[in-house]
């Protein structure tokens, strides 16, 4: 395995969730899922089954979507659980950190993300990650 870019600080409040554990906890009624991932990836790389896509970076330039806390206050309110996902759960750190910030309460980072770490090739998706585990994926 070829170590990820290091991980930025994370909130002490921010929760960790294998994706085992994230699935288990997206079943529950009222939990919201959120793929931060950008819309390509979302939509061409695949995504989990039930997510809702709120980029948290998205194209051409790839800076922190201005819209991001309005559009998850769309979907979400403060008291729910919010699971985020990424590629390979970085990103998810930065905008979990982000929301609690912002007085959401239960925030769930996804741990090893949707497409994992990259193996000694630099693949992914061979390693871990949520479409490595069998979990739930779709596809556009």
């Amino acid at each position: 395995m070829v170590a990820s870019a290091p991980h930025s600080p994370r909130h002490p409040h921010l929760l960790q969730a294998t994706p085992e554990e994230a699935f288990s906890l997206s079943q529950r009624e009222g939990t919201i899922f959120i793929d931060i991932r950008s819309e390509i990836e979302h939509f061409f790389v695949g995504s989990p089954l039930g997510v809702v896509n709120i980029p948290w970076q998205d194209a051409p330039d790839f800076e922190q979507n201005p819209d991001f806390l309005d559009a998850v206050c769309r979907v979400a309110q403060k008291d729910q659980t919010i699971l985020l996902i990424c590629r390979s759960g970085h990103r998810s750190i930065d905008a979990g950190n982000f929301l609690l910030q912002a007085g959401f309460k239960t925030v769930y980072n996804v741990l090893e993300g949707f497409e994992g770490d990259r193996d000694e090739k630099h693949h992914r998706s061979s390693v871990n990650g949520w479409r490595f585990r069998g979990l739930p994926w779709v596809q556009c």
